[in-house]
């Protein structure tokens, strides 16, 4: 579904994607882990189209979407959810959510709220109020629903976990899991995110350093002392 070869990319003249290349399958979640700084989000915004690729290219179900505008990949079906949620606080959870069918998903607008609410049904009851008003973990519902209501067919979710209560935290990747959909998992909690993907891939200085099933990962001591704190 999502192929990249040899990506490099940056910040003006600044690489910091050093010819990195990954792929996902259809249906598939895959888990991208690394430290801060160690350049997934430069990776996840040059993959929407946020920053241009230095080199390299970037295919969406077989379609070069290499220097595409990010409103076209998004109507292509590729779906950011950014890090720190980045909802706006002023408008309504019901806003909120239905500008996620702004670009796509517009004319099933609400058999998607519907299904977005089966979902995260907490956000229900929570529609009339405004975004800024609601805790962290309801935030971070509200910013994944958001992604939802574009009939995504590749949910990136950028940090989900950062903030919350180690018990919002395995509810928000218990959801994940149920999602049925093609996700690029990209977190610094390793534990959960090994327990929920296919595949993971380690990040460090721009570039892959390892890939492989969770089992083949865990398996390296190595990597395990090193990279993901195990």
């Amino acid at each position: 579904m999502l192929e990249i070869t040899n990506l490099r990319g940056g910040y003006g003249r600044v690489e910091v994607l050093r010819g990195l290349s990954l792929e996902i399958h259809s249906g598939e979640i895959v888990a991208l882990l690394g430290s801060n700084g160690a350049g997934k989000s430069t990776l996840n915004n040059t993959i929407c189209g946020l920053f241009p690729a230095f080199s390299g290219r970037v295919s969406f179900e077989g379609r070069d979407i290499t220097r595409a505008r990010p409103a076209d990949i998004v109507a292509a079906g590729l779906v950011q959810v950014p890090e720190g949620r980045r909802v706006f606080p002023d408008l309504s959870v019901l806003e909120n959510l239905e500008l996620g069918s702004y670009r796509r998903g517009r004319e099933h607008r609400s058999a998607n709220l519907e299904k977005t609410l089966l979902t995260f049904p907490k956000l229900k009851n929570l529609l009339a109020r405004t975004a800024g008003t609601l805790s962290g973990g309801e935030q971070q519902m509200l910013a994944i629903g958001r992604g939802l209501m574009a009939e995504p067919k590749l949910l990136i979710l950028d940090e989900p976990s950062l903030g919350l209560s180690p018990l919002l935290v395995e509810e928000l990747f218990s959801l994940i899991k149920q999602l049925k959909l093609s996700v690029l998992l990209v977190e610094q909690n390793v534990g959960q995110s090994l327990e929920v993907a296919q595949r993971a891939y380690v990040m460090e200085n721009g570039a892959i350093l390892f890939h492989g099933t969770p089992q083949e990962l865990l398996a390296n001591p190595d990597l395990k002392r090193a990279y993901l704190g195990l």
